[in-house]
Order: structure tokens, then sequence, then C-alpha cells
């Protein structure tokens, strides 16, 4: 979304907020001043409550505690809900459960708002009004997926409800809801315009490839390949917009870059009107951080592969286990930072992060990054994030950098995994997919480049993808399709070798996973006990 739709007055702030105010979740009516009479005067207020429903679709704190929820991070400090749910420790009650569940129906709300409203406007352009109100129902749509892929059946309405129907409204089945999803997202696309057709202003709008990428998700998470290759296919051909990899992989991902060719659809932010604060107990303390909140696991840092395409246990990788982070994955140093790893400032400066125990001689001084052990200020894991590091955010890491919510890179790596799972995956294909996408990374010897065959060529792709989408909040939406979730997130992870003198590598809080309950998220027991009608998922 252009990021001046994000300085919204704070009338309509109230407004919106006010929704959120009522007995049930589900029914969130507007008690403020302003009135439909009153308020629907002008384009402007109109595009206002559009704005806040962009806002509510997804946010900085989903796109992060979602990878949370997965084998790549680990938190090391207090006992979160993301840690409790990975400790199979969750219960009805959970906060995160609620919060999730509240956030998305206000943001179904607000999209309600304006869908039953935007007619009041008077003299408003029909092309606008028609886009605006497509725009809006992309967000829903949006919305009700996030929503039925963490709770399974989940209340579909497609109009405010009064707060009897609220308190007495059923789940609907979750095949319905994708059904609705679908139905939506095809219905909406020819009002859509295409990335080019949207002026400089409106850069950062829902877009007909957005639309698209987002349908082949809903076929992606039910492995129905012949679908996403298809959709797939036709936005690689160039019919919902020109896109392309972005030359520099590391360079996606600074705020000089946004909305560069292979950015479909992206988070907002901008320096002091809205940012987010995340990345504040992630990176090292020596460089800005504050306390070690999460940070990669070693089973993240493992899957990257050599520069000659092997993985670090394949014979003839040359990997080094006295020396593991040289010769790796060129993704792997834009993404974690490492004992010794050049940290670049914002200046430009360069400065070495220290993290090995016993390196505080070689730091010179105190070393504020040096793993210290569990539950301290330092990192659990011996590694801290590098990648969406905003190299412009000021002290207390207030970023105004945008976060891509969906790119270029997954409709090939989407495309790949499709052909290969439909058994017609081949050099032509790989050369299409894969090969772009390790050249634009910095790969160049051709054992890396070139087709490797059939052999273990699935945990190839799934290799790939973890590492090109690392941290971009994908990761529990592919290891929940892949059922390897009931695998990874079961045992202890592990950091660094820094354990037991430099000998060991760390071992981390055991995780557990109930296929039985886990794949889903509890109903928020609060929302039960407003409305009998929602039943509770399994195991909860």
């Amino acid at each position: 979304m252009k990021k001046i739709l994000y300085t919204y007055s704070t009338g309509i702030i109230y407004l919106v907020l006010a929704l959120f105010t009522s007995c049930n979740d589900l029914d969130l009516a507007p008690t403020n001043k302003f009135t439909d009479l009153n308020y629907w005067s002008s384009p402007e207020k109109a595009s206002a409550v559009l704005s806040m429903a962009y806002s509510q679709m997804f946010a900085a704190e989903q796109f992060f505690i979602n990878e949370k929820l997965t084998d790549n991070l680990y938190e090391g400090r207090g006992n979160s809900d993301e840690k409790r749910i990975t400790s199979g420790q969750a219960n009805a009650a959970l906060s995160r459960f609620s919060d999730e569940w509240k956030k998305c129906y206000e943001g179904i709300k607000t999209c309600h708002i304006l869908l039953e409203n935007i007619d009041r406007v008077p003299g408003m352009d029909e092309g606008l009004k028609s886009r605006m109100k497509a725009e809006a129902r992309f967000i829903r749509a949006f919305v009700y997926f996030r929503l039925t892929n963490h709770y399974g059946a989940v209340p579909l309405f497609e109009a405010s409800l009064t707060m009897q129907e609220a308190n007495t409204i059923n789940r609907t089945p979750k095949a319905e809801v994708i059904n609705f999803v679908r139905t939506e997202l095809n219905d909406i696309l020819n009002t859509i315009p295409d990335r080019q057709a949207y002026s400089d202003n409106d850069k950062g709008r829902i877009t007909k490839a957005a639309v698209m990428t987002l349908l082949a998700r809903t076929y992606l998470y039910e492995n129905d390949w012949a679908n996403v290759a298809s959709i797939c296919e036709r936005i690689i051909n160039g019919e919902f917009g020109q896109y392309q990899l972005f030359p520099s992989y590391s360079g996606l991902f600074l705020p000089e870059n946004e909305y560069n060719d292979e950015v479909i659809l992206d988070l907002g932010y901008t320096l002091t009107l809205r940012t987010w604060s995340e990345y504040y107990d992630a990176i090292p303390l020596s460089v800005g951080g504050r306390i070690h909140g999460f940070s990669p696991t070693q089973e993240l840092v493992d899957d990257y592969i050599m520069k000659n395409g092997k993985g670090i246990k394949d014979a003839g990788s040359g990997y080094n286990e006295d020396d593991p982070y040289v010769n790796r994955d060129p993704r792997f140093d834009a993404t974690i930072v490492y004992h010794g790893y050049n940290w670049t400032k914002g200046d430009g400066t360069t400065s070495t992060i220290y993290i090995k125990p016993g390196s505080s001689a070689e730091a010179g001084a105190s070393n504020l990054d040096e793993y210290a052990g569990p539950g301290q200020n330092a990192t659990g894991t011996g590694y801290y994030l590098r990648k969406y590091f905003d190299p412009t955010a000021p002290a207390g890491m207030a970023a105004g950098l945008n976060l891509i919510l969906m790119r270029y890179a997954d409709i090939l790596l989407m495309y790949a995994e499709a052909k290969y799972e439909s058994g017609q995956m081949n050099e032509d294909i790989w050369n299409k997919t894969i090969k772009p996408i390790r050249q634009r990374a910095g790969f160049t010897d051709n054992t890396a480049l070139n087709y490797p065959g059939t052999t273990n060529l699935q945990n190839i792709i799934r290799r790939e993808r973890r590492c090109e989408l690392a941290i971009e909040g994908l990761r529990i939406f592919d290891i929940r399709r892949w059922k390897t979730i009931e695998t990874v997130l079961n045992g202890h992870p592990h950091g660094a070798k820094f354990a037991a003198d430099n000998t060991q590598y760390i071992q981390l809080d055991e995780r557990k996973f109930n296929p039985e309950r886990d794949y889903l998220f509890a109903v928020p027991q609060s929302q039960r006990d407003i409305n009998k009608n929602l039943d509770q998922n399994p195991g909860y």
C-alpha cells in the first residue's frame, strides 16, 4: 500500500477502533460520533477506511511470530505464547489464539464497513469506487484465508452482523471458506489493475498478480499441483503484469529498493509515521540490539548448501565443521549473523561480530554479543538475524522498511514444486525456476546451477524454498502441508557448537507436536464463552 495512505485522520482511527469494543469480536459496531449519514462525504474519507483495512490485513507482529512457530527460529527468553505452542503446552485460553482471531475479524469488519457504505459518497468516480470495493474484497479474502489456515472451520459472513447474529453464528467448514476466497478472487480479478497500470502515487496497492498469487496459495496449501502450476505459469508469462527477480538478493530487502520488479505485495511502512521494531531483539547488541528475543536455529543454518550446490553432509561438499561458514550459499550471509560476521552499518562502516564463547579477547573489550547460555541478553542459539535489518532505522530499531508478503521468486518456487510433484520436472523447468534463483543469489559453480536429475529432487526444491524465503513468514504453512512439522517440531532444536567449551552443539528447549491437535489453533475460549455454537478443535 502506498505509505501516505497509512496517515489517516484521528477521527477515522476512532471510527474504526470503536468497532473493537463490543461483546463479541464478530460484532464490532461503531459508536463514535461519526455516523453513516455524515461520514461518507468524500473519496478521501472512504480511502481512509480502506487504508485501515490494508493495515489490518497483516502486520510485522504476525510476520515474525509465524516464523517463531517453525524450526527456523528459537526464542531464548521468557515464555511467550509461541513457545507454549511449540512446546505442546497451549490451551484454548492462550492469548495468541484469541489475538489472531480478534485481529482477523476486526479487519473483516472494516472491509464490511467500506463495502456497505462507499456508495453513499456523493459524485465518486465509478471506476475508483469499483477498484476500492475490489481491494476491500481482496483484503477480506486474504484475512479469511489467514483465519481458516490457522483454525480450520471459522464463521464466514459477507456483511456486518447484529450482536444477536454474532453471538449465535456457527463455524463454516474450511472447504466452504476456501471456496468463498477463490470465488472472490476470481470475481475481482478484472477490476483490479496490474502493476504497470498504477501511478507512482499508488505503488503498493493490490494488483492482479497479488490476486493470482493468493489464489495459487489456496491450491498450494491443498497440494493441488495442476492449479498451482497453471496459475504460476500465467504469472510467469506476464499475463498479470511484468515481474522479474531483483538482481541482488541482499538488496531486495533494503529500503532504497522498495517496490522493485520482484515485489508483488508488501506491507507498507515509513519512518516515524508507521514503523515496526521487532528487530530490536533480533540483531547483535553491539550494533544496536536490545536483548535476545529470537534467533536462527542450527537446523536452518545447516540447510544452506555449499557454493558447489552440495548439502553440508554430501560427499565432496567441502564442508568443514571447524570452519563452517565459508563457501556457503550466498543467501546465508544475507540472512544470518554468525561468529566472525562482518556487519555493515547504515553509514557504510563495518564491525566484526564476535559470538563464540571466549572471544572477548578477540573483540578487544567486553563482548556484548558473546553466547553466554540460555536466558541471557545475548543470542540463545549463537546466531543473530540480518535479513530485514533496516540500516536507516534510528536507535531502538523503529524501522520503516516494507515487509514483503508476495514476491516473484515464490512464484518460481511454487511452479518448480508443482511441476516436480506432478511428475513433470525436467531440465527446462529447472532452468526457468531454480537456476535463475540461484544465479541471482550469487552461485557460479555449474554443479550448483545445472539440473541435478531426479535424485533427491524433492528435498532439493524444499530446501531451496526454505533458504530463499527464510524469515518471510511462510515456513509454518510449508511444513504443515508437507506434514514434516510432525518431525521438525518434535525434539530438541539446536544452536551453534558453543556448548561444553565449544565442543558440542547447543541443545535448546524441547519442542512437542501432537498431530491430533497441533495442526490447528484452538478456537478462543473467550469466544466460546460468548457463543455456545462455536465448537472446539480436537485436543483442546
